[in-house]
């Protein structure tokens, strides 16, 4: 079955057809590790997620690749500004090194709760040091950087094509429409390949190079790492759709420009997640983490649920409402899988094949859900072929389906004694108050499942933590 996928580049869906089948290769932006992810970051990484699922469900191999930006990464798309991770060291009293080793962690930890699969290749920025150098040797060579007070930049009057990505023309892009105007720089969007350190300051994170001691710009180092480890050009980039204007034209620009062949053939962009009025993002102070949710008591697989409701070129809008929505849903489903016998059995081959189109008709992910639904509901399908139904659609979803979590709630005290009453009752073959007691204890929104090994007892709209 054949898979289309939207192309940025061309802003058409197309038919997915890789350079060297069955092999991928796919590299994904990650984190500038110098604080915790907020959900937002993480709808992007499910996406990719989703995506890379959607691939192996094809039959392909992919090697994917992801950057951890451990330096580079100034506060200003100017090129100006603190490094982030830099300034978050001072904020907190503690070195560079120990913030980004941090906050790696930390995300590791969120893609792990969020069922998201780590990439094949894990590739640090202050790992690739030499390797940025000699791409920049390389632009030097061909004639593409200039040096200004600051640092050597990328001349983007030089490439006839830049800003194909975003469909900008460079003449439309006016002093200060992007980013604050450097008078050094030759055009508004010439971008640092390489910053010097500021003087009479000593950086914790700065390294020699032939054109003085700096830190490498960040835009080169995505160019660098998935060069070296998928070759130019490989199949997929992907990011979220902030990338796009700058961060991804600026890569093109540079890739393109040193190697005079195309970096990437499909580029695959997610759209934000928006809280109030405004898309969630650390500098509008409106975001929440996958902490926030879990102490609220929402499992971190409902936000998977939550954004798997949206198609990834979508907006979607993030409101407490909707992720408890979300998390009874999943609840249902758990509860559904639970009751199916585990007997081995074939998946129905019908909705299988209505599953796969959906996928495969770029991650219509909504339609895929909506399918899910219909079988659960679908009362000619036997439970045991259901079960194997929804564990093959999970291999996408990735949702836990076939394994569902522990529920785990804290009981109120007064529930514990309705429930001790009615065990009297029931010993006491009082049926009619052991009926009322149930009744009570539902209406209170629990619930009462009696099983061989004794009463067992939940709360059936909240999974929690």
């Amino acid at each position: 079955m054949d898979l289309y996928l939207y192309n940025t580049l061309t802003k058409k869906k197309e038919k997915f057809e890789p350079i060297n089948p069955p092999y991928v290769g796919m590299y994904t932006c990650g984190p500038t590790v110098y604080n915790y992810a907020h959900i937002g970051n993480l709808r992007t990484y499910i996406f990719e997620d989703i995506l890379k699922r959607v691939l192996i469900y094809n039959g392909y191999i992919v090697t994917h690749v992801m950057n951890i930006t451990d330096v580079g990464h100034l506060t200003s798309d100017a090129d100006e500004g603190e490094d982030k991770i830099e300034k978050e060291a001072k904020k907190e009293r503690r070195s560079a090194w120990e913030i980004a080793e941090f906050y790696t962690e930390a995300f590791k930890r969120d893609l792990k709760k969020l069922n998201i699969l780590e990439p094949t290749i894990w590739c640090k920025a202050t790992d690739h040091i030499p390797d940025f150098i000699e791409l920049i040797k390389i632009l030097e060579q061909k004639g593409y950087t200039y040096r200004t007070s600051d640092g050597i930049y990328f001349d983007t009057s030089k490439v006839p094509d830049y800003g194909k990505l975003a469909g900008q023309d460079l003449e439309e892009l006016l002093p200060g429409a992007r980013v604050e105007f450097n008078p050094e720089k030759r055009n508004p969007t010439d971008f640092a390949l390489w910053k010097f350190s500021p003087k009479d300051v000593k950086r914790q994170m700065e390294w020699d190079s032939p054109w003085g001691v700096g830190f490498p710009g960040w835009h080169i180092e995505c160019s660098v790492m998935s060069t070296k480890y998928l070759g130019q050009p490989f199949d997929i980039h992907c990011g979220g759709v902030d990338h796009i204007p700058i961060h991804h034209t600026n890569e093109i620009a540079q890739s393109e420009a040193a190697y005079e062949k195309p970096m990437a053939k499909y580029w695959l962009h997610g759209e934000f997640l928006i809280m109030g009025e405004k898309k969630m993002a650390k500098s509008e102070g409106n975001f929440l983490t996958l902490s926030d949710l879990e102490e609220k008591s929402y499992h971190s697989l409902a936000y998977r649920y939550f954004c798997l409701t949206a198609h990834y070129r979508s907006p979607l809008r993030f409101t407490w409402s909707a992720i408890e929505g979300a998390q009874r849903a999943l609840n249902r489903l758990y509860e559904n899988m639970k009751r199916y016998p585990k007997i081995k059995a074939d998946f129905d081959k019908e909705y299988e094949e209505r599953f796969h189109q959906a996928i495969n008709d770029d991650l219509d992910m909504p339609k895929a859900l909506a399918i899910l639904w219909e079988l659960v509901k679908d009362d000619k399908i036997a439970p045991e072929v259901k079960r194997a139904t929804i564990i093959q659609f999970d291999k996408v979803f990735g949702l836990s389906l076939d394994n569902p979590p522990e529920v785990k709630i804290e009981v109120p005290e007064e529930i514990w004694q309705l429930l001790e009453e009615r065990e009297k009752a029931r010993k006491e073959k009082n049926w009619e108050k052991a009926d009322k007691i149930r009744e009570e204890i539902k209406q209170r929104g629990y619930i009462i499942e009696d099983t061989p090994q004794g009463p067992r007892i939940k709360k059936a709209t909240i999974l929690n933590k």
